[in-house]
């Protein structure tokens, strides 16, 4: 135990400090501890199994990891689904979204237990507005081409095999990004197009990560989310779409970044 001198003590009181005060100080000035918890949240057309490489990452280096598995039937569907598991957390969490998943990730992080916002390669639409409208201004690869984004019967989208491994995938390896071509999660149209009523990226600190080279969200619509947002931008050159399962280190060490000063 460290003791006062009688000088020091003298000085206090007549400072008007008392010496509980004095002794509290360093505890005080040490401020929250950073987040451990992070929530990934995946995009359209995928699940959340692509997460797995940044998942074994963070894991490895002491956070506690969840995943939302959203249904992809309607954003208020996929909103709810990441508060549930949102509720789920003990204390500050992280809230991580790809794609679409940047839609949800912005009106779920709302969410008391959410103390930071990482964005990869996604949107980040504003209260009022939606996606699609947004991409319009900035169109990307792939939505100026034809016949890439098919529909169902019954209003659910996905894109087309034959063209998923180049546009959405071109970093992996080629089984791979076939594999997932043909293991889609059909997707309601309507999320994309419906206006997003929160929006936690006007208060809460965010990161960002643009994919170099992606084909599905123009790279400069992503730039254009995070200089609005005034988010922590990173970009990664060559990366596609799927960056967060082809540069998994580089976005886990984003996502670390935010863990270590966001605070509550």
């Amino acid at each position: 135990m460290k003791f006062l001198s009688h000088a020091t003590i003298a000085l206090a009181v007549a400072a008007g400090f008392s010496l509980p005060a004095m002794a509290a100080t360093p505890a005080s000035q040490s401020g929250p501890a950073p987040a451990k918890n992070i929530v990934l949240v995946h995009g359209a057309w995928v699940d959340g199994s692509g997460w797995k490489p940044v998942y074994d990452i963070l894991v490895k280096d002491g956070y506690h990891v969840s995943l939302v598995q959203e249904p992809l039937t309607s954003l208020a569907d996929d909103v709810a689904a990441t508060r549930r598991v949102l509720d789920l957390q003990q204390g500050p969490t992280i809230l991580v979204g790809h794609s679409y998943g940047g839609s949800v990730i912005t009106e779920a992080g709302v969410h008391p237990n959410v103390v930071g916002l990482v964005y990869v390669a996604a949107h980040a639409p504003a209260v009022g507005e939606d996606e699609s409208a947004l991409g319009k201004r900035m169109p990307s690869y792939t939505s100026k081409q034809s016949d890439t984004i098919e529909k169902t019967a019954d209003g659910y989208t996905y894109l087309n095999p034959a063209v998923f491994p180049e546009d959405f995938a071109a970093d992996l390896p080629p089984a791979e990004a076939k594999f997932e071509s043909h293991a889609q999660m059909l997707t309601a149209a309507n999320v994309f197009s419906t206006p997003l009523t929160a929006a936690a990226w006007t208060y809460k600190p965010s990161w960002g990560i643009v994919a170099g080279d992606d084909k599905i969200i123009s790279p400069d619509l992503e730039r254009w989310y995070y200089e609005r947002a005034h988010s922590h931008t990173t970009v990664i050159p060559g990366a596609s779409h799927s960056v967060y399962e082809s540069r998994p280190r580089q976005v886990a060490a984003v996502i670390e970044e935010a863990a270590r000063h966001a605070r509550p």
